[in-house]
């Protein structure tokens, strides 16, 4: 068993993607005992890992992962003695979820391949293992770099056709763990106002943009506020059994484990209990 399947296992084919100020260790507990496998930390954590530390300590064996650690933001070296101080009381339950955010939420991003491979750097010096920090690789610049540097990458706001690029660029052996935006509601009205209310800020970063536009989108889907097809494939919405229909198409295109994001926050405790239920059938 490569170390990239043995996570795949520890992960659990379904995740719970949450931005960190909304994981507590209450909520941790919930979504361990509805059966999913991994409380993803949304967010941009903070290297010290805090938040991690507590949601492990007040769990039995859900995997705790980040994403993602901001490269400009946390330094390499706090982030690698937080990690080695963790995983020294769980091992086998902490993944680092690494990437290097938006151009126009940090104006002094330069060169994020370089960056992100001199970061590395700084883990592999740190003694941080290859196997357990993924990359929040969109471009294949990235992906390669992913795939060649870390156990592989954990991708924001994609399509399974993207799903199933990311596996090819990172082969059989790499951790592939994309997160899946979702709205429970079958009224599809609705559905998009919370799907466009989520992604407009997302649609003023040109790192989504662009891939985006790389999944097939127009210039015009990614315009304003977002065609009606941009939202209905990145922010999936209907009932239980549509919204994993959708994790499954991720899975059936090379994802090892897929994350649920659930839209409006204020919906997660019904979302995320109905979505394990229907995932289970």
């Amino acid at each position: 068993m490569t170390a990239a399947s043995a996570w795949s296992t520890r992960l659990g084919q379904l995740g719970v993607w949450a931005r960190v100020s909304e994981v507590d260790v209450a909520f941790a507990r919930e979504a361990e005992r509805l059966g999913y496998g991994t409380v993803w930390l949304g967010g941009s954590p903070s290297a010290d890992l805090q938040r991690a530390e507590e949601v492990l300590d007040g769990t039995e064996s859900v995997v705790v992962a980040t994403g993602i650690v901001n490269i400009w933001r946390d330094e390499a070296a706090e982030l690698a003695d937080a990690y080695h101080r963790i995983v020294a009381r769980h091992p086998g339950r902490l993944v680092l979820g690494i990437g290097s955010g938006h151009q126009e939420a940090t104006p002094h991003r330069t060169k994020p391949l370089q960056a992100m491979a001199d970061y590395l750097d700084v883990l592999d010096e740190h003694g941080v293992p290859i196997e357990d920090r993924v990359l929040s690789a969109l471009g294949p610049r990235m992906l390669a770099l992913a795939a060649e540097r870390s156990g592989g990458t954990h991708p924001y706001l994609t399509v399974p056709s993207q799903t199933a690029e990311a596996r090819a660029a990172l082969g059989p052996d790499k951790l592939v763990a994309p997160e899946q935006t979702v709205v429970l509601d079958a009224d599809v009205d609705a559905a998009r106002r919370a799907g466009r209310a989520f992604l407009r800020r997302y649609l003023q970063l040109t790192n989504y943009t662009g891939n985006m536009r790389r999944a097939g989108f127009t210039e015009s889907d990614v315009a304003g506020e977002g065609s009606d097809e941009l939202i209905d494939r990145i922010v999936v919405h209907g009932e239980a059994p549509d919204l994993v229909r959708a994790v499954r198409a991720h899975l059936d295109a090379g994802a090892d484990h897929v994350c649920v994001q659930v839209q409006p926050d204020e919906d997660a405790p019904r979302a995320l209990a109905e979505i394990a239920a229907a995932f289970a059938e």
